[in-house]
């Protein structure tokens, strides 16, 4: 129990210090987009209705959603592919490297053309950006996949979905859901720049109107739930990481434990 308090201590000290030093530096502050933190926490509850999360908060989730699960599944596919084979690598390999190194927002524009202005070209920019944290990822896990396990099941006539199933995948889970974490936060900045463009709802549509008609504590709302947002997704994402990797974790803790 005293170590569960421990931890909670430790995870809201910064924030609340933060919070603190922000209240004070900007009270009395009469610069019209600097407000004092009084003035925006006052303002959110007035701002940030049932109504406007459910015509804002709610169809950005929905996109992140589904773009953040096109990517997942992109990713892990073809990651494990090419992880598998060497030719596949070798041949695909330069081609990653040049198109990851394509920021997403540059593509906005072009997805655009094809796809549209409607949800569709926001999914597909949320995936463009988070797709390749867990592709590389992926590659990498399964191309550490331990050798002489690798031989142990090849030995046991292991072959096929089945080594894929109880060995490779549980092997590069750990390195997969490395990529999952980072695409995480790529998928929100991705989300709010695409509904920079062309949208009629979003959080980022809603930010970028308060900023146009000069609302700056409404604005400064926004931002603060989107940083909530992320947090709470963060919390969600440990939760279920701790769940899928518990035997990673059991063994990592057993292993400090012994040395």
């Amino acid at each position: 129990m005293e170590r569960v308090l421990l931890r909670l201590l430790l995870v809201v000290a910064l924030p609340a210090l933060l919070v603190v030093a922000w209240w004070y530096a900007s009270d009395g502050s009469t610069d019209i987009y600097w407000p004092p933190l009084r003035t925006i926490l006052s303002t959110f509850p007035d701002v940030w209705t049932g109504e406007r999360l459910r015509e804002d908060v709610l169809p950005s989730v929905l996109r992140l959603s589904a773009g953040y699960a096109c990517a997942a599944v992109a990713g892990v596919a073809l990651g494990t592919v090419i992880g598998s084979y060497r030719g596949v690598r070798a041949v695909c390999e330069p081609v990653l490297e040049f198109l990851r190194a394509v920021p997403p927002p540059v593509l906005v524009p072009v997805i655009m053309l094809f796809a549209g202005i409607g949800d569709t070209m926001k999914v597909v920019v949320i995936a463009s950006g988070c797709v390749w944290p867990i592709l590389l990822n992926t590659v990498e896990g399964v191309r550490a996949v331990d050798s002489v396990m690798s031989e142990t099941a090849r030995s046991y006539g292991i072959t096929g979905v089945a080594r894929l199933r109880h060995l490779v995948l549980p092997a590069a889970s750990p390195q997969i859901f490395a990529g999952l974490r980072q695409a995480l936060s790529i998928g929100i900045i991705l989300m709010v720049i695409s509904e920079m463009f062309a949208a009629s709802n979003g959080l980022g549509f809603t930010i970028v109107q308060f900023q146009r008609g000069f609302a700056i504590p409404d604005m400064w709302t926004g931002i603060l739930l989107l940083g909530l947002l992320g947090f709470v997704l963060s919390v969600v994402f440990r939760f279920v990481e701790r769940r899928a990797l518990g035997w990673y974790h059991g063994a990592r803790d057993a292993s400090r434990r012994s040395s």
